[in-house]
């Protein structure tokens, strides 16, 4: 039998299955009542800025409602921060070595207190190596943390607190090591520049060092965090200061008048942060107030406030029982001080577990935005 190669062959029709009717395999076309109910949902959309139709929902399915009180399906929108915790170890032991590195080479220009000053170099030393200890174990090897070191970036706290911790760490054991050494030999020329070279970068790297840890935890999505990005720099850094202080007080220095006069600005600062947070009404503040990370954060905010500037001042007017009271003031500030760390760190996790914190517009903002696509094609154009 012939065929004409210039007729295009015939296509055979697959054979469908018994029972299965023939229009479910044919595409829907919308009809003019289909395309007239979209109408009345984008008009509805329009003027009322929200849809109130229910949609469809098979009877049956296993598909989760969303709804106001359980959010998006119970799953929180942020990740709980993946730090362990020797993180706000950490924390508390930069500020401390930081602020000391300041502490000592201001004692040894200005103050003239050698003794100070070389107690000062050590726990900034010492500061040093147990931060560099704990974030490596935080990060889990030490490669991890070299792996950091191959690039800068600037606009990252996590790489320009990774570079400053080696950059202080080098100076403060260079400092350390050669000032012990030009007290035992005497001063020589070489000896002495890398003890002065070293003395001055640990204090330039100390001050970023003591208080970068607030803005790193402040740039964050986590709203607790995010919401106190203005002042969490600095509530670290005078945090910081006053352990640095308490440990120096603790090494035996409760007789300079000038630490004390330091301690006292410190936890001054830390009394108002105590009360500029418990004064704000807002939701990104609960777990700095309530549950676990409320009463951790609370208590470390008494102990470093309003405890230690209660004994420091007493001690400044009572000479008789100065050390001892700065002594105590010195326990409470250590304590209230690493407290205050690990509550911050606590108050992200509780934090980030809550989602209706991320979904939250303000009321003003909602307000001003227009409400129809004719008002929005005027204010564009």
């Amino acid at each position: 039998m012939s065929t004409n190669p210039l007729k295009p062959p015939q296509q055979t029709q697959e054979p469908r299955l018994s029972g299965t009717p023939e229009r479910e395999h044919q595409p829907r076309i919308p009809d003019a009542s289909s395309e007239a109910r979209l109408l009345e949902i984008r008009r509805e959309a329009e003027t009322r800025g929200t849809v109130m139709r229910p949609g469809i929902r098979p009877a049956g399915a296993p598909f989760p409602v969303a709804s106001p009180e359980t959010g998006y399906y119970g799953i929180h929108l942020l990740k709980e921060p993946q730090w362990t915790p020797e993180i706000p170890l950490y924390f508390f032991v930069g500020g401390a070595a930081g602020s000391a590195a300041v502490i000592g080479a201001v004692a040894d220009w200005i103050g003239r207190d050698p003794e100070l000053a070389r107690s000062a170099r050590w726990l900034a030393f010492g500061g040093a190596i147990a931060s560099s200890a704990l974030l490596i174990t935080d990060l889990g090897r030490p490669s991890r943390f070299l792996n950091m070191l191959r690039v800068f970036k600037r606009q990252s706290p996590m790489s320009v607190g990774a570079w400053t911790l080696a950059a202080f760490g080098g100076a403060a054991t260079a400092s350390a090591f050669a000032k012990a050494a030009e007290e035992r030999f005497g001063s020589h020329f070489p000896i002495s520049i890398i003890g002065n070279f070293g003395q001055f970068f640990s204090a330039l790297f100390g001050l970023p060092f003591h208080n970068y840890t607030g803005v790193l935890i402040g740039a964050t999505a986590i709203p607790v965090w995010n919401q106190n990005i203005s002042t969490l720099p600095i509530h670290f850094g005078m945090s910081g200061v006053q352990a640095g202080v308490s440990m120096l007080e603790l090494m035996g220095h409760r007789r300079s008048r000038a630490l004390n006069l330091l301690g006292i600005v410190s936890t001054l600062f830390e009394t108002w942060e105590g009360f500029h947070l418990e004064t704000r009404d807002e939701a990104a503040l609960r777990p700095l107030k309530d549950g676990p990370s409320g009463w951790v954060t609370r208590t470390g905010g008494m102990l470093s406030g309003p405890m230690p500037l209660f004994l420091r001042l007493l001690a400044s007017v009572s000479a008789n029982r100065a050390p001892r009271l700065r002594r105590w003031a010195a326990i409470s500030g250590i304590a209230g001080s690493l407290l205050t760390r690990y509550g911050w760190m606590a108050a992200g996790g509780s934090s980030a577990r809550d989602w209706r914190l991320p979904l939250e517009v303000p009321e003003r903002q909602a307000i001003q935005q227009p409400r129809t696509i004719s008002e929005m094609e005027r204010k564009a154009a």
